[in-house]
This record gives C-alpha cells, structure tokens and sequence, in this order.
C-alpha cells in the first residue's frame, strides 16, 4: 500500500474547500485526520466500545461514525492503514511533525522543516501529489 502524503495543518477543514475541491477535479481524494480528543460520542457506541466490541459503527444519512478502542497512543502508521487507503494526501490537526500547510493569500504554502517554503495554486498542489516526494 502507498502511504498518502502528510501536511500539517493548524485551520479547519472549511480553509482548505479549495485543495478538496482540485484534488477531486483530478480523481485524487484527500482525508482529514484530527488529533485532538474525539467531541462528546453517542452513548450505545460509547458503551459498546468501553465493553469490548472490536469496533462500534454507526452509519445511516450519508454519514457514518466508528469508534475502535486504542491502548495507548494512536500510531500514525496504523491509522493511515485503517481509515485512509486510497487517499492520495492527508491533513493532519494536532501536534505532528510534517510539512506544513497555509494559505496566504490565494497561494498554499508548503513549508517543510528545515527547507524553504514552496508556493502553490490549489490545482498545483493538487497535481503535486501525484509526485512521490513533491514538496523536494
């Protein structure tokens, strides 16, 4: 399986309609991956998973909301796996190190660690993905 591309994000998802909206234009999809504590969870999936079910789904509307457990810490490696085959990037929230995305103006600024930033339309960054290092 090939891992999507990470970038750091600080805004919500609203921010970033452009890039969603050029990826799919061009048959990439994107995943959002918040590492902040999940909000209030409904309470049948809340007590199925705290009694041991392997996972707790819910699903109806267009819409569906799983709830699985974890011991310790969530692992990058593993969650990639589980919830993001496919995707050709992902949009990390919290506290990760990857490169890093803002907008500015109507500009995408990729800034990796330690590099010099890089300056994209959405539809390029969009096209980028396709690379296997693009932010190099």
């Amino acid at each position: 399986m090939k891992s999507p591309h990470l970038l750091a994000v600080e805004e919500g998802p609203e921010r970033f309609a452009p890039l969603f909206v050029a990826a799919r234009e061009i048959g990439l999809r994107i995943g959002w991956l918040d590492l902040s504590p999940p909000p209030s969870l409904p309470a049948d999936l809340e007590a199925a998973a705290g009694l041991g079910a392997l996972r707790a789904v819910s699903a109806g509307s267009g819409r569906s909301v799983a709830i699985k457990p974890l011991r310790g810490a969530p692992v990058m490696k593993d969650l990639l796996r589980e919830h993001f085959r496919g995707c050709a990037l992902v949009l990390v929230r919290g506290a990760f190190e990857a490169p890093r995305l803002t907008l500015e103006g109507e500009s995408w600024k990729v800034a990796p660690p330690g590099e010099a930033a890089r300056l994209y339309s959405a539809g390029d960054l969009a096209a980028a993905l396709r690379k296997p290092r693009p932010w190099t």
